[in-house]
């Protein structure tokens, strides 16, 4: 029975300690007191800041969780623990764009898993790998919310939908070579290191940029207007409720 389950993050508990390599300086090490700053209890600054390093070294590097550790006042281990919990934090460097493929529940019924295989193929790597120029890197990503869209893919965490086959060379050929991509209901993408800047809390004017929903997520509020329904009153109480208490 021990090989009946397979794990598709195998490496997730471990940080490339062989890798000492860092570029966070004092500008850095100064953004993450900044964010520190920012809470109540430092500590709760811990995800951001980890996202702050990867933007710096394009992973949590081994520099990047002594500096955390340091500004809180918290282990290395407790940094370490938080950083090899999450997916979303890398172990090894992730390239200039990050694709990740869902193959979740309904993602997986309508071709996500086809998606990923001939993401694997056009790529040459396979998930969890960066490609050999550094250029693009390749995630199997749980859940994305986006199940009205399936398949969906993601490229630094901004979606695309409706994903074919077809859609997806195209949109891998595009990023392998700096040609301008849009996401389908978000900003132009830049980089994955610049996104990653943005969710440590560092905005780069752009959050209204591009559609924030789709035809699917707004068919039901369609429907609604069209037949001029609306939401009951706050303390309106239900029929049912009504009717118990004029017995």
């Amino acid at each position: 029975m021990s090989g009946h389950f397979a794990s598709h993050f195998p490496d997730s508990g471990s940080v490339d300690y062989t890798d000492q390599s860092s570029n966070i300086d004092d500008t850095t090490i100064g953004e993450l007191r900044e964010l520190a700053a920012r809470y109540p209890q430092p500590r709760s600054a811990l995800l951001p800041m980890l996202h702050l390093v990867q933007s710096v070294d394009g992973r949590i590097s081994p520099r990047g969780i002594e500096v955390c550790a340091d500004v809180l006042g918290i282990s290395t281990a407790q940094v370490s623990g938080v950083a090899t919990f999450y997916t979303m934090y890398k172990r090894r460097p992730a390239g200039k764009q990050h694709v990740g493929v869902c193959t979740t529940a309904l993602c997986a019924v309508m071709g996500g898993d086809i998606l990923l295989d001939r993401a694997k193929k056009k790529l040459g790597i396979d998930e969890g790998e960066t490609t050999p120029d550094g250029q693009i890197s390749l995630e199997r990503l749980e859940c994305n919310a986006a199940c009205d869209f399936a398949p969906v893919m993601m490229v630094n965490w901004e979606f695309f939908d409706n994903m074919t086959p077809e859609k997806a060379d195209d949109l891998l050929e595009k990023l392998a070579n700096d040609e301008e991509v849009v996401s389908s209901r978000g900003a132009t993408i830049t980089s994955w290191r610049e996104a990653e800047r943005v969710l440590a809390g560092f905005p780069d004017g752009r959050a209204d940029e591009g559609p924030s929903a789709g035809p699917a997520s707004l068919a039901g509020r369609e429907i609604a207007r069209e037949n001029n329904w609306k939401a009951p009153a706050a303390d309106a109480k239900p029929a049912a409720a009504e009717q118990e208490a004029a017995r």
